[in-house]
């Protein structure tokens, strides 16, 4: 483990005193100032650039806990909403096409062989479905470094292709679950902490999840002190694949907006990998799962916005696109007090 430097800190002070010299009322652009300053410092420059692109991708997988009984819909549904992705016909593509964001879709571990998908969709598919985690690993050793080196390779891909802001995105039914281990193996915590309803659960079922996360956690037993064997005995190849692509962008400077509790379980265990990933995060949204909640607290990210949503596909996140190019719009555009000042 290394850690990383935050966004320039020199740049970040002349974000914030331009902030300062704008004309408009002391700490009158409230949140959108702090959103601005972050990303000038991410950006190297004040003013910043303005934000013109925005690149999701789309991790999917299937959940071999799925299987047993922890989720509203059958794992089915992961290989059709995949086919919706593809298509641009599910909720996600609706608010990218709205918020100009680009978005990809990923086979890494979907229990399906997806016949007609465009090829490139599974270009880095590691297996079929993970382990379900309260009986067997989720993955491999090798399986896990597969999935990590995937999401580095599709970050550099999304890099290179000029994309200044990243997204995560997930798709996978049953994948709150594995998410939730995660976050209690990172934090310490029971799963009676971190259990939420997911797609929206009753009662019975969310007690049967919380009671097979537990097992897993208990499974898992002192391998829950190691972040990348947390991904391999509680985790997923999708949520492997995702961990790997923060830590990359983290890596090399590139800022990403995070959805809900699987991109945010996920940049949890890339800033134990990494320590300092968190700095280059942003909260796209607030969750309705308690998991993303205190992993979130962990890292000290405050959502951009709070709409109730439990959608996942990235969306939280593609929704907080517009608000934070709002933010960087005003840090460039606004004229300075001094420059209109009689």
């Amino acid at each position: 483990m290394s850690s990383l430097p935050p966004p320039d800190p020199a740049v970040l002070q002349q974000a914030a005193s331009r902030l300062s010299a704008l004309a408009t009322p002391p700490g009158a652009l409230g949140r959108l100032g702090e959103l601005a300053t972050w990303f000038a410092a991410t950006q190297g420059q004040v003013p910043p650039p303005a934000l013109t692109q925005a690149h999701l991708v789309i991790f999917a997988g299937d959940h071999g806990i799925a299987r047993h009984g922890v989720s509203a819909f059958p794992p089915e549904i992961t290989a059709a909403m995949v086919r919706g992705f593809v298509a641009g016909t599910a909720g996600v593509n609706a608010l990218a096409r709205a918020h100009d964001v680009r978005v990809r879709v990923l086979d890494i571990s979907v229990d399906d062989d997806l016949d007609g998908v465009p090829a490139p969709v599974q270009a880095r598919k590691v297996r079929r479905s993970s382990g379900a985690i309260h009986l067997e690993d989720a993955l491999s050793d090798y399986e896990t470094q597969r999935a990590l080196s995937a999401g580095r390779a599709v970050a550099m891909e999304e890099i290179g292709a000029g994309a200044p802001l990243l997204m995560s995105g997930d798709m996978g039914i049953g994948n709150t679950t594995p998410a939730a281990a995660m976050v209690a193996a990172v934090l310490g915590l029971p799963a009676s902490e971190v259990v939420g309803r997911g797609t929206g659960v009753d009662d019975l079922t969310l007690s049967r999840k919380e009671r097979l996360v537990q097992q897993a956690l208990t499974r898992a037993g002192e391998r829950t002190q190691d972040p990348v064997q947390v991904l391999t005995a509680l985790g997923s190849a999708d949520l492997a694949a995702t961990t790997g692509y923060l830590l990359t962008a983290a890596e090399v400077g590139v800022p990403v907006l995070l959805d809900g509790l699987m991109s945010v379980a996920c940049a949890l265990v890339a800033d134990v990998m990494s320590p300092g990933a968190a700095a280059w995060f942003q909260a796209g949204h607030r969750s309705t799962e308690p998991a993303q909640e205190l992993a979130l607290a962990k890292m000290g990210l405050e959502p951009i916005l709070d709409l109730g949503m439990r959608l996942g596909e990235g969306s939280g996140a593609v929704a907080a696109v517009p608000v934070l190019r709002s933010a960087v719009a005003l840090l460039r555009d606004v004229a300075l007090l001094d420059d209109i000042a009689p």
